[in-house]
């Protein structure tokens, strides 16, 4: 599933290129999404400029001046730039031709979304999707000692907990591995009982796996494609333990622990991450 990191590299590559100009026309292939994509979509939007191209947590959201909208790529969808005219592929569901520049939404489980919030309705960030969500990974409030306190009375398993989303957005399941690998923290550890001391090191361990991240362009998927077409590398090139079932750490070359948590799999090093 496309996490933070996947989700910010599409942002800014349609920030790059789009922010500014008029949208010429939505055309939906397929209205049948997770919820269903509005009928009048091309003509609540056709003509107007897209003011700026934002993101909260894995919420895609393009700013027009009479509301949002709201675009999830679920569990395996993309946006990716496609020539003028360019035949469609499998899945390309949604186009959004642009004066300058075509993209294409391709969602092949059709888990994403594509919904419109009109400004009239209130906040974005009011908006039932958004409401509940986690402090932002790299919001300045989101400190080792507010991660602590988070914590406090959460008797589930840190893994777990780093996964729902409810303290902070963007730590999807690779990146939950792989940032309490880095904080040598076992993912099996009850929530509520890690120490401010250990607080820190798992928030600086969140900070450097999403840095990293992003800095290759994601990796939720081995064929992720972001905006360009570029295929993101972080899962080849930087994971220590997900995915590495029975090879060596990386560090004490013990081998790399799989099990089942919240029904997602959870790697691990039992010798580095006792604890």
């Amino acid at each position: 599933m496309p996490e933070l990191p996947e989700v910010e590299t599409t942002r800014r590559g349609l920030d790059a290129v789009i922010s500014g100009h008029q949208l010429k026309a939505i055309r939906v292939h397929h209205h049948q999404f997770r919820w269903p994509v509005p009928a009048n979509l091309n003509e609540t939007l056709q003509g107007y400029t897209l003011q700026a191209c934002l993101r909260r947590g894995k919420y895609l959201l393009l700013q027009f001046e009479h509301g949002v909208l709201i675009i999830h790529l679920g569990m395996s969808g993309s946006i990716r730039r496609v020539a003028p005219g360019e035949f469609l592929l499998k899945h390309d569901h949604v186009e959004f031709i642009f004066d300058n520049a075509e993209f294409r939404l391709n969602d092949p489980r059709r888990f994403g979304a594509v919904l419109w919030h009109p400004a009239k309705t209130g906040n974005i960030q009011s908006h039932t999707l958004l409401a509940n969500l986690g402090i932002e990974p790299f919001d300045p409030q989101f400190t080792a000692a507010y991660l602590h306190q988070m914590l406090q009375n959460r008797q589930s398993a840190i893994k777990t907990v780093l996964l729902s989303g409810d303290i902070v957005v963007g730590v999807g399941n690779i990146y939950a591995s792989e940032s309490l690998f880095r904080a040598r923290i076992n993912p099996k550890t009850a929530a509520g009982s890690i120490s401010l001391a250990r607080c820190k090191r798992l928030h600086q361990a969140i900070l450097q796996t999403l840095n990293a991240a992003l800095e290759s362009g994601g990796s939720t998927l081995k064929d992720y494609t972001g905006t360009n077409g570029e295929v993101g590398a972080y899962f080849e090139i930087h994971a220590a333990v997900y995915d590495k079932a029975g090879l060596p750490c990386k560090v004490c070359a013990t081998p790399i622990t799989k099990i089942i948590q919240g029904q997602r799999a959870t790697y691990y090093c039992p010798k580095c991450q006792r604890y």
